[in-house]
């Protein structure tokens, strides 16, 4: 996607500790097999500065041996965040928050969005120097980063906010810079996508001769031309720009943020099948290419897993083993308070969340069929 016309570049993350681009995007790394670990260990000296690891639980994370994957099920907090080159990570709130539950079994892989928009109490942080109180879960990550907390002070509330209303604790987690996220689908030439929906976009037009011009901020938008626009049915290339601008829309969408919660997992799986479908993760000089472009748009924490032990761990999953569930299924179940539009619950995603709880997804999702995202 085009960057606005002012504002630094981003900055080039770097750090000593190796990991891979798969890990990064979260529900990636399950879709691996145990035989790409050759392929991977390869490219491992080129990567070792691609991504940044980091602690991002603090003592929000749940209690387990360091540098091992335990057994039983699994939680991992993947957090997208819409943040501009102009604006760091620590200023944004999360936009898209995504926990990937992974059975004691290790045979599936949910995908579960929590509405940015849900009303919870936030507990004081005496990091940020929050108070505490009532907010939007979205909201707490941007209470718990100021004061030069960062995104590991943003993660660490929010995650503990999710435990506290949720009654889920987390083991891992990754941070989605998808305005950074634009590179690894540049290197990738675009990807397939199928449109379910119209969607007019507030953040790009188009001239006469077809190229995007990005006018957030901008007084005269229309001397670009006409809004990009995605028409319900196409199944098409989208070219890279176009699969951002298109996962990043909420306005104007019937169900407005959870559309776009599953538009972004859906461009996320797009992506995957395009690398594995060139043949990207088993060439180490293409695997190469995108674990560069992917530098700037992550973050990680594997609390001290060692990457090649990580992937092992879900050596037998596939990625047609990855399920993507409707919270409120899919529709948007709001209240006011106090003038202030909250999303709340339905009684059905509670129950949804406690089978997460129970490690019970599957037999919740027999008596709620409706509750899964199709493919």
């Amino acid at each position: 996607m085009p960057k606005p016309k002012a504002g630094p570049p981003a900055p080039r993350r770097k750090n000593p500790r190796w990991t891979i681009w798969v890990i990064s995007v979260g529900a990636v790394f399950l879709m691996l097999s145990g035989s790409l670990l050759i392929a991977v260990r390869l490219v491992f000296d080129k990567a070792t500065d691609s991504v940044q690891t980091q602690d991002l639980f603090g003592d929000a994370g749940a209690d387990m041996p360091k540098g091992q994957v335990p057994d039983g099920p699994l939680n991992i907090l993947l957090v997208g965040l819409d943040a501009r080159p102009d604006k760091s990570e620590a200023a944004s709130r999360a936009d898209t928050i995504v926990i990937l539950h992974i059975p004691a079994a290790r045979d599936r892989g949910y995908l579960i969005s929590v509405p940015r928009d849900l009303m919870v109490t936030a507990k004081p942080f005496a990091k940020s120097g929050y108070g505490g109180g009532r907010a939007k879960m979205t909201e707490t990550f941007f209470f718990g980063a100021q004061r030069n907390a960062g995104v590991a002070g943003g993660m660490e509330l929010l995650a503990g906010t999710i435990k506290d209303r949720l009654g889920i604790t987390l083991n891992y987690a990754a941070i989605i810079n998808f305005d950074s996220f634009t590179k690894v689908v540049e290197k990738l030439g675009g990807v397939n996508l199928c449109v379910d929906q119209n969607v007019t976009s507030k953040h790009i037009y188009v001239d006469a001769a077809g190229n995007p011009h990005d006018i957030e901020g901008d007084p005269n938008p229309s001397r670009f031309g006409k809004p990009a626009t995605y028409r319900k049915g196409e199944c098409r290339h989208f070219k890279p720009w176009e699969a951002l601008d298109y996962s990043r829309q909420r306005y104007g969408l019937k169900n407005g943020d959870y559309d776009r919660q599953r538009h972004q997992l859906q461009l996320i799986k797009a992506i995957v099948k395009e690398a594995t479908g060139q043949g990207v993760l088993a060439n180490p000089g293409k695997l190469t290419g995108v674990i560069g472009a992917a530098g700037a748009a992550f973050i990680v924490d594997t609390r001290g897993v060692p990457i090649p032990d990580f992937i092992l761990a879900f050596s037998g999953l596939a990625g047609t083993d990855m399920v993507s569930l409707r919270t409120n299924g899919g529709k948007i179940n709001s209240t006011q308070v106090n003038g202030v539009s909250y999303e709340t619950l339905t009684p059905e995603s509670e129950q949804m969340f406690e089978a997460v709880r129970n490690d019970a997804i599957e037999q919740f999702l027999v008596a709620h069929p409706d509750y899964q995202a199709p493919s």
